[in-house]
């Protein structure tokens, strides 16, 4: 990855970066292929899911939600 930014190289790498409508999802971060060179991650990959792989995709997003919403509960404590 290192590489990758610091000779421009451009290629794929799965990464954890904010969505904003992508895949479906928006407001959350999630691992996804993203174009990574000169300026860090550059393009998000936005790959047609199926019906079962989008499924699978916004359930895995639900868990985060869920779960950043229990990391948040907590810090309130």
């Amino acid at each position: 990855m290192v590489e990758s930014i610091v000779r421009d190289e451009k290629k794929v790498f799965p990464c954890c970066v904010a969505l904003d409508g992508e895949y479906g999802q928006k407001d959350i971060c999630l691992g996804v292929p993203v174009v990574i060179g000169k300026n860090g991650w550059e393009k998000i990959i936005d790959y047609n899911l199926n019906d079962e792989e989008q499924a699978a995709f916004n359930k895995s997003a639900e868990a985060v939600r869920s779960m950043n919403a229990v990391l948040h509960d907590m810090k309130a404590i």
